[in-house]
């Protein structure tokens, strides 16, 4: 299976639980009612980014989602945390390009966000063989990865928030999220394991009408069922009549075999 779409979202939530903390991450982001399954970092070759919104459209509720993800979570009053996806893709479509995970402390949503882009392009960079200094700085080398011609997109997308002031747990969440070829869209009201379970109040009516209704014979009219019954009998009592005939055939045989000596 090789995801054609992929969608980027994030979001944050705040609790007194940790886990509760994060649901709530996953709620704002749009994810909550997914089983989400974390993958590496391959960005697959020809994939379609598709909006947030085209793209929560095509999940079902308990549906297994593959996705690069990461979080980041504290319940320090007034900490900042970040979280956040970085994304580098080639300029050769069949080529694969790469996401990156980064989360961190203290770093502002542009900070780690370029942190997590660099990520990815430099990953992509050394597989497409572009040389670069890894001294450089983000701004030199995004300037050398795409004058190369080798690479032709970086974004990122990042979440950061500051600790609740009351020391509730504080979870911020980033998100690729790809788009299983089997979906539809929830808009259809129909999912494909429809087309193996037939409508029961369609196929009831067409049962129904299937069954023949008892026919009841107008007057004069012979009755079919009686007939029948009469037939059979009439070939029950012929079954019955044979054995005794061939008895008495048998008989007279034997009375003029016994004649003939005399």
């Amino acid at each position: 299976m090789v995801p054609k779409r992929v969608f980027f979202t994030k979001g944050v939530g705040v609790h007194k639980e940790k886990l509760a903390s994060f649901e709530l991450a996953l709620r704002a982001a749009g994810l909550a009612h997914c089983n989400l399954v974390l993958v590496s970092s391959i960005y697959p070759p020809g994939c379609k980014i598709i909006s947030k919104e085209e793209g929560l459209k095509l999940l079902r509720p308990g549906e297994i989602v593959f996705a690069v993800y990461d979080r980041e979570s504290n319940n320090e009053p007034n900490r900042l945390s970040a979280a956040s996806i970085g994304l580098a893709i080639p300029s050769d479509p069949s080529m694969h390009g790469y996401l990156s995970e980064h989360h961190s402390f203290g770093e502002t949503d542009e900070r780690a966000g370029d942190y997590a882009e660099d990520l990815a392009a430099s990953m992509l960079a050394t597989t497409v063989g572009i040389e670069f200094d890894p001294e450089l700085d983000w701004d030199e080398r995004e300037h050398l990865f795409k004058m190369s011609g080798k690479i032709v997109r970086t974004s990122n997308i990042t979440q950061s928030a500051v600790g609740n002031k009351d020391g509730l747990w504080t979870t911020v969440f980033a998100a690729a999220v790809f788009i299983n070829d089997d979906s539809l869209s929830v808009e259809t009201g129909k999912f494909e394991g429809d087309a193996a379970w037939p409508n029961d109040d369609a196929n009831q009516g067409e049962t129904a009408r299937q069954i023949p209704e008892p026919h009841e014979p107008a007057a004069g009219e012979p009755d079919k069922h009686h007939r029948a019954g009469s037939d059979e009998k009439a070939v029950r009592s012929a079954g019955q009549e044979q054995p005794l005939k061939a008895a008495r055939d048998q008989q007279e045989v034997n009375k003029a075999l016994h004649r003939v000596p005399q």
